[in-house]
């Protein structure tokens, strides 16, 4: 018997990317964020435009593969259903 401490994912309720769409869901956040610098890199050869765009890369995934999912499950963030009529 599980305590109120010992939910399981699926008992703790509905996932923050079940209100995302595709292009907001964790695998498609992931390889924009491969693509980004290595396209630059590809393209540019310039390690000064790339290490930043990498530098952003993970602070966009810090936060939102980290930071928001974490806010959402603690519960201070509660999912759009969509514009207001």
């Amino acid at each position: 018997m599980l305590t109120k401490s010992e939910t399981t994912p699926a008992q703790a309720g509905p996932s923050i990317w079940a209100s995302k769409p595709w292009w907001c869901q964790p695998w498609s956040i992931v390889l924009t964020g491969m693509a980004v610098p290595t396209a630059s890199w590809v393209t540019l050869h310039r390690w000064w435009i790339t290490v930043p765009l990498a530098v952003g890369v993970l602070l966009w995934w810090w936060l939102f593969l980290l930071v928001v999912p974490a806010a959402y499950r603690r519960g201070e963030l509660e999912p759009q259903e969509g514009p207001p009529a």
